[in-house]
């Protein structure tokens, strides 16, 4: 057999994995999905309460002294300065908590979480189906936040861009991927809050959603720039106030590292389950 002939098979059985995968990924999301569409209002509403409390305490309490004071970095006052980070927040929080606690009452309590290791579909396709129903579910949680930042600064194009999307969707993809591996390890809903308490509660607060990152001391910054939720906050506000000229480009590869990453880890993970 020439060189030519087994490039061409390769490329084929290539062609025929990837093409599998993703057909298998859709049918796992599929399953979740007749469950979401059923309940699109409240799971877009679910994640809007924090990030209005911090929007009304933040934005428009705290804001207006700080507006007499300073000028943000981004945006022409502290509420427009905010808004991109509560988008962000809302879709980490749902991406996370929905997809975790998915799986979980799929392994704890109804135990049918067993019937779909039994698909004979790819590992990877598991993990992929289950991450891709977190990204629905955080992008309709953002998309609610997103229409109360329309209203507050009435600045359409700054949050519904290509490229404000796009962060938003590898951000729910991260997110949704660590929820994927978390409700997979997890013995007991009281672990799940344990994961959200220690984890991302303080990364809501830590993740530049509130300030600019940039401005820290070295050691404050180093740990700040560990985060996932940092570079989609950073990349969010650029997005939605600056020059493209002026956009981080390096938090695309950043957030797309980290949800290789995690499906790396959630294919393993799916291929040694045992419940």
């Amino acid at each position: 057999m020439d060189v030519n002939a087994s490039s061409k098979i390769r490329r084929s059985s290539l062609g025929h994995f990837l093409k599998t995968l993703v057909d298998d990924s859709l049918t796992v999301f599929w399953g979740d999905w007749l469950d979401l569409r059923v309940r699109i209002p409240q799971v877009a509403a679910s994640g809007l309460v924090s990030p209005l409390i911090y929007i009304l305490a933040f934005g428009l309490g705290l804001g207006s002294s700080l507006d007499q004071v300073s000028q943000p970095t981004a945006g022409d006052n502290y509420l427009e300065f905010i808004l991109p980070g509560m988008v962000a927040l809302s879709s980490m929080v749902i991406s996370f908590g929905g997809t975790t606690f998915s799986i979980c009452g799929d392994r704890l309590f109804t135990k049918t979480f067993e019937e779909m290791l039994l698909y004979p579909v790819h590992p990877l396709a598991l993990y992929l189906g289950k991450m891709l129903a977190g990204i629905v579910r955080g992008m309709m949680t953002a998309a609610s936040v997103i229409l109360v930042a329309v209203l507050f600064t009435g600045q359409v194009w700054s949050f519904l861009n290509p490229l404000f999307l796009s962060l938003l969707v590898l951000n729910s993809a991260v997110f949704a991927g660590l929820g994927v591996i978390v409700g997979l390890n997890v013995k007991s809903l009281e672990s799940v809050g344990l994961f959200n308490n220690f984890l991302i509660v303080p990364m809501s607060f830590l993740g530049g959603t509130f300030f600019d990152p940039s401005t820290l001391p070295v050691v404050l910054k180093g740990i700040v720039y560990l985060l996932p939720l940092t570079y989609t906050t950073i990349g969010l506000r650029a997005a939605a106030y600056q020059p493209l000229s002026e956009f981080p480009w390096y938090s695309l590869p950043v957030l797309g590292g980290f949800a290789i990453a995690l499906a790396y880890a959630g294919a393993y993970q799916f291929s040694h389950q045992q419940d």
